[in-house]
């Protein structure tokens, strides 16, 4: 294919595409070389001084292409620390633990694999996103990148080996003895898709004393088993199964660069990620010692957790879905914690990165602490707040669409700051613009019952949908 990729490929948080088709070994040389001048950009530094770290996940094109990506950012006089093989939130770690001026993850997250991609973080493990930086990157690849030549030395190279670090880093997060105390009455189901859960996770799991069911915990590109992206329920069928087949007091299960953990509860049901998000609100706020921390949440979510938040002593702030902007403002303001309905979950003590890691240590130590099972902690959110879930509609003008709703529900209150957010006592929902598709995405709550929650689904729907 031409040096030249498709501008698709630039998306709102990340770079992603077809294998071979939109991105290869030389738009991705290219990539590089780019990422290493905006970076330079954004560190005020010339480029020659830049530590970058860089790491890759198990995709099957992975080890070529972060070759590729080494190879670009080292031409350009960047001083790469190269991880190898890890999560992506280790690489978040190895930026912020190390101070480095950035990071590239070669990795197409939950996608199918056909796919294969970059995370770009500047200093700080902060997300480059495309209001700041991504399209930097796609200007310079088109434009073309100036040979350096003799006026450049190469950059230098050294591997790193993250993995007993960043194990340590995660354990003080929680009470390993209240979880090791607890070990021998939790069975535990897990899934890792044939990602990097397995040896990412799996050593922790083993170091509390547990002795998880592991599913497609093997690292394997080519998914023999399912896509790695749990939030569709076809590929949670397994690890449910198992669950209720073990009866098993939780599963768990991570996407495919495992930066994002999803939860079965005791009785096989999955557990929301507004409820999730609520769960580890409470649990950070009572082990923080500062009062009032503020919590970030994302405009979709049930007000379950606004709800929790202010009874642990906390304060919700709402904000706009996506991890560059959750990242961006937790660190600029100090927040203790933000979770997205996703499943991406953000720590202020983890360089406000997202992480699949903490979550499930978290929710094991809760557990343990709690002497309950989950369906038991999650029973008061499920018998109050009855949530929608996200529901996609194509629609062929999407502002026009909002501008409707909004006449539709002037009297309600109303905030833009992502979508239309329309509230109501006792209902509330939010529609979102898809950034890359012609679709209009609906989230709802109802306060009343699942019969109200259905009633108002249909009747915004209908609206949308005409």
């Amino acid at each position: 294919m031409s040096a030249a990729p498709p501008p698709e490929i630039f998306k709102a948080y990340d770079i992603r595409g077809l294998y071979g088709e939109q991105i290869d070994g030389e738009v991705a040389q290219q990539i590089g070389r780019a990422f290493a001048h905006v970076l330079a950009g954004l560190a005020g530094k010339p480029v020659e001084q830049l530590r970058v770290g860089l790491g890759h996940d198990m995709r099957l094109s992975a080890p070529e292409l972060a070759a590729r990506y080494r190879e670009g950012l080292l031409t350009e006089g960047v001083n790469v620390l190269d991880a190898g093989m890890v999560g992506s939130e280790m690489l978040y770690f190895l930026v912020g633990f190390r101070q480095l001026d950035g990071g590239l993850m070669c990795t197409a997250s939950h996608n199918p694999k056909a796919y294969t991609g970059a995370k770009l973080v500047r200093e700080g493990a902060l997300a480059l996103s495309g209001d700041a930086g991504i399209q930097d990157v796609r200007r310079l690849v088109e434009a073309g990148i100036p040979e350096g030549g003799a006026r450049r030395a190469r950059g230098t190279l050294k591997q790193v080996d993250l993995y007993e670090e960043f194990g340590a880093a995660a354990m003080r997060f929680i009470d390993p003895e209240a979880v090791r105390a607890a070990a021998g009455g939790l069975k535990l189901v897990v899934d890792g898709g044939n990602g990097m859960a397995g040896p990412m996770v799996g050593p922790l799991l083993h170091e509390l004393g547990l002795h998880p069911i592991e599913l497609y915990f093997t690292p394997d590109g080519s998914f023999p088993d399912h896509e790695p992206n749990p939030l569709l329920a076809e590929n949670r069928r397994l690890i449910v199964d198992r669950v209720r087949a073990e009866e098993a007091d939780l599963g768990i299960a991570w996407d495919g660069d495992a930066d994002r953990c999803f939860f079965i509860d005791d009785t096989g049901a999955f557990v929301d990620g507004d409820f999730l998000t609520a769960l580890l609100a409470r649990a950070l706020l009572e082990k923080s010692p500062t009062s009032g921390e503020a919590i970030l949440y994302d405009v979709r979510a049930s007000r379950a957790v606004a709800d929790t938040v202010i009874g642990a002593g906390g304060r919700p702030h709402v904000n706009r879905v996506g991890h560059a902007f959750f990242k961006t403002r937790m660190r600029a303001e100090g927040s203790l914690f933000g979770g997205e309905v996703s499943g991406h979950y953000y720590f202020r003590d983890f360089y406000c990165a997202d992480s699949g890691t903490l979550p499930a240590l978290l929710i094991l130590e809760l557990l343990s602490r709690e002497g309950r099972r989950l369906s038991e902690l999650l029973a008061p959110y499920r018998a109050r707040y009855f949530i929608s879930g996200e529901i996609n509609s194509e629609v062929s003008d999407q502002r026009a669409k909002i501008e409707e709703l909004s006449a539709r529900y002037a009297d309600a209150e109303q905030s833009r700051l992502d979508g239309i957010s329309v509230d109501y006592e006792d209902w509330h929902f939010n529609v979102r613009p898809s950034n890359t598709e012609p679709l209009l995405r609906l989230c709802l709550e109802s306060l009343v019952s699942v019969a109200d929650m259905r009633r108002r689904r249909d009747e915004v729907l209908a609206v949308i949908r005409s």
